[in-house]
């Protein structure tokens, strides 16, 4: 009896058949996981590769965002910027419509540090627990019957006339001031704590002969002054006026060595856009050596070291 041959031609085709069905039906399900992708879904958009990478850093819920709008020109450019916030991300854009003349790193800055918004307007209670990094500024207040700890008078060895400050700031300028002398330079406290009421006063005869504006733009009102903190003083040497105090050995001194006992220049030169205050080169400030040597290493103000590095914890 003669055996049965298998016909091997169909039973290859059915075997091509069923590769071929499985690699297909691969591609489709492919296919449909990769047009459910972000990158599928952005590149629809017009977003290239690199704007793709960059926006993919983003949360989730903020690309399901994006994805709901047109392509959005700087969008890539403003996530690369080195203070960048997620949080703050419409604020930028919308600020950048309406001000493209600026550079992008001053756009971010000017948004964190809230200075996009009117002075004194949506201001906050300042959060007084963060103890020598407390924020005050034009948008960030104390009340009128907030006293720092430890409030001492400052002995006439470093300061003119009836000065008060903290204990804990004047122990540290008095080690700066110790080290200023060694270099032949005398630093001397020309202002220290001031009381809510008395930075009332000061503020109602500035703005009496200079305007709401003109005050403004050198004085805080009332709750917004560094000065009822403790932690702010005047600095000033023999023989020098405020306004030409950075003309002085002892400012060039400060400029370089104020950050090694925790103090910063609070109101530096060519930053009124975001601190709201012309220069001061007598305004210092004590933050602490860290936040101090962080601030100066950066070259950045306490306002956007406290957005970026505090607020933003």
């Amino acid at each position: 009896m003669k055996k049965r041959k298998i016909k091997k031609i169909p039973f290859i085709i059915t075997i091509v058949i069923i590769i071929l069905v499985f690699v297909i039906s691969f591609k489709i399900v492919q296919t449909i996981k990769y047009h459910n992708t972000y990158d599928y879904k952005l590149s629809q958009l017009n977003y290239t590769e690199k704007e793709i990478k960059n926006i993919k850093k983003l949360s989730d819920k903020k690309i399901d965002e994006i994805l709901k709008k047109d392509k959005i020109e700087i969008l890539s450019d403003i996530i690369v910027q080195k203070y960048f916030l997620e949080k703050n991300l419409n604020t930028y854009i919308n600020y950048y419509n309406e001000n493209k003349d600026k550079k992008l790193n001053d756009i971010i800055a000017i948004v964190n540090v809230g200075a996009n918004n009117e002075p004194y307007s949506n201001t906050k209670k300042a959060d007084t627990t963060k103890n020598e990094l407390i924020l005050v500024n034009k948008y960030y207040y104390l009340d009128n019957t907030f006293i720092p700890e430890g409030v001492i008078d400052a002995p006439l060895s470093l300061a003119f006339d009836d000065n008060q400050t903290t204990e804990l700031v004047l122990e540290k300028f008095k080690e700066m001031a110790l080290a200023a002398d060694e270099e032949d330079l005398t630093l001397i406290i020309n202002s220290g704590y001031r009381p809510y009421e008395y930075q009332e006063e000061l503020y109602s005869e500035y703005e009496a002969r200079d305007g709401v504006e003109g005050a403004d733009s050198y004085a805080a009102r009332p709750g917004h002054s560094e000065h009822q903190t403790g932690l702010a003083i005047d600095i000033i040497t023999y023989g020098a006026k405020n306004n030409s105090f950075d003309q002085t050995d002892e400012f060039k001194w400060l400029d370089q060595n104020a950050h090694k006992y925790g103090f910063i220049l609070r109101y530096p030169k060519d930053k009124t856009y975001l601190t709201g205050y012309d220069y001061e080169s007598w305004h210092f400030r004590y933050v602490g050596i860290d936040a101090a040597t962080k601030i100066k290493k950066l070259g950045i103000t306490f306002d956007e070291y406290y957005a970026y590095f505090i607020e933003n914890k």
